[in-house]
């Protein structure tokens, strides 16, 4: 079963980590290398053990850590070509690099991630879908706008990790922010107000849905009391009043949980399998002694295209 944990999420830093048995994946490294190492310590993972970082996009507040990080461990960092080209510049660590296109999926140990375009003020921003036997979760980072797309590639997820940066009001309100700082925010190409957040969640919402963690909250234009009653509120229209809401914060961890309770887990499990079926961590016959198709790797002295 998936787990995930929120290392931090806000302007300062972002940084999450999925877990399936000994698979460890940072999704995003934008936290220092210190905290980095002393949240992942915290919630009782050792930063050593990781097996991959995956990236959303190039913004510092979620990549700033990889070098540092990635100097004393050669981890593989998964990113888009463009994104690649982009973190790379300037980078000191011996990282290999995996890129892949925005729509494909590839596979980590077994995990299956999905990836998909969504529109953002980056060069090539993507959210991800991860999938490993019955259970699945979406990330969802930095969205000016939420898409078809989205909703098609998350819609029946167990836990959805997304953002939840402002609430409106706050937003135009606000003193501190110029009137083009407040424009780049709330444009299509920004960050998705608590109301858009509401609605893409009463559009994915199932009765698979067990868990909403909302990140990248505004300290000055948001609050996370209000965030989730925004959000507690859609899911009771919607008649899911069970699922799980809560805010990540920017400088304490959540501790790694099941992205699916375990009694629904354990209800899947117990299902009849079609024959034929195939299910991502459980191959079998030939597909089960061939190995996955990898990303191509990239040397840190190669040209990004």
């Amino acid at each position: 079963m998936l787990k995930l944990a929120v290392l931090g999420s806000g302007s300062s830093g972002n940084s999450a980590l999925v877990c399936h048995k000994e698979t460890r994946i940072l999704v995003d490294a934008g936290l220092s290398a210190r905290q980095l190492c002393s949240r992942l310590t915290e919630i009782g993972v050792d930063p050593d053990s990781l097996t991959a970082i995956v990236l959303t996009h190039e913004h510092g507040d979620h990549t700033r850590g990889i070098d540092v990080f990635c100097r004393q461990r050669r981890l593989p960092v998964y990113a888009t070509t463009h994104t690649c080209a982009i973190v790379r510049e300037g980078m000191k660590a011996g990282v290999t690099w995996k890129q892949f296109e925005a729509g494909n999926a590839f596979q980590i140990d077994g995990v299956k991630i999905e990836s998909f375009s969504v529109p953002h003020d980056a060069i090539d921003p993507v959210g991800f879908r991860f999938e490993c036997g019955h259970s699945s979760l979406g990330i969802l980072s930095d969205v000016g706008h939420v898409t078809r797309m989205i909703i098609d590639r998350l819609r029946g997820v167990d836990t959805l990790f997304t953002e939840s940066n402002y609430d409106e009001a706050l937003l135009q309100n606000d003193t501190k922010r110029p009137w083009a700082t407040k424009q780049r925010i709330s444009n299509r190409h920004g960050h998705l107000s608590n109301e858009q957040t509401a609605e893409l969640i009463g559009e994915i919402a199932s009765p698979s849905l067990t868990r909403i963690i909302l990140g990248h909250l505004s300290s000055d234009c948001n609050t996370p009391e209000l965030a989730a009653r925004v959000i507690a509120a859609r899911l009771r229209e919607r008649g899911h009043e069970e699922v799980t809401v809560e805010c990540a914060g920017r400088d304490r961890p959540i501790p790694l949980v099941p992205v699916v309770h375990e009694a629904i887990y354990q209800s899947r499990f117990s299902e009849e399998i079609p024959a034929k079926s195939a299910r991502v961590c459980e191959p079998s016959g030939a597909a089960a002694n061939s190995p996955a198709p990898m990303a191509p790797e990239w040397n840190q002295t190669e040209w990004a295209f």
